[in-house]
């Protein structure tokens, strides 16, 4: 799947500021197959985090993002441009899923921040249910990702390490009749799979 020239354009341009600033790693980049629909799942720290991962990939990914990042007409534009999306959060946005929805139906790469929002501390927050939900709807598999920086925030020259796990079914992640308790218990799956990434990364 190509990236979009505005994509290509933007993310050649960040590219040499960021491993400048951010001295990142990435493992496991060949886990992302060439063509086809997958959700990336990934913990979240810091604003750098869509950038970080849209680096990391070979492929674009399309975001789930806050509508208060749209709210500026031309910030608006341009994160649109980079394949955000806007999502009122904690509420039933039907829009919002309904584009997630047509982004896996092109085959594309939905990204989405499992626990909802930025972790002030670095540690792992309880994961949200829309990434099961969206993989049980679309039976589409699911990439764990783990960013984990140094002393457990992202600053400026200082390691960051930006893991890339083996993508995951539907199937095994127990999805099947699409019961609450499903989707509560595979999102806990995903996270414990975010989880041993960072294990590994802190060995």
């Amino acid at each position: 799947m190509k990236m979009s020239p505005f994509y290509r354009f933007g993310r050649g341009l960040l590219m040499p500021f960021y491993k400048l600033l951010f001295w990142y790693k990435i493992n496991g980049r060949e886990n992302v197959p060439n063509d086809g629909a997958y959700i990336v799942c990934s913990n979240h720290l810091s604003n750098n985090d869509p950038v970080l991962l849209g680096l990391a990939m070979k492929r674009q990914i399309f975001y789930m993002a806050k509508a208060e990042l749209f709210r500026n007409p031309i910030a608006g534009w341009v994160i649109r441009h980079l394949g955000a999306f806007p999502v009122n959060r904690g509420a039933g946005d039907g829009k919002a899923i309904n584009e997630a929805e047509q982004i896996v139906k092109d085959g594309k790469l939905l990204g989405i921040f499992i626990e909802g929002t930025r972790s002030k501390t670095g540690e792992f927050l309880r994961p949200k249910s829309g990434a099961s939900i969206i993989a049980h709807q679309m039976n589409v598999p699911v990439i764990p990702v783990c960013i984990t920086p140094k002393n457990k925030k992202i600053r400026v020259f200082q390691p960051v390490k930006i893991s890339i796990g083996k993508p995951i079914t539907p199937k095994e992640l127990g999805l099947d009749k699409g019961a609450p308790e499903e989707y509560r218990n595979s999102s806990r799956k995903i996270m414990a799979e975010i989880k041993k990434l960072r294990e590994n990364d802190l060995k």
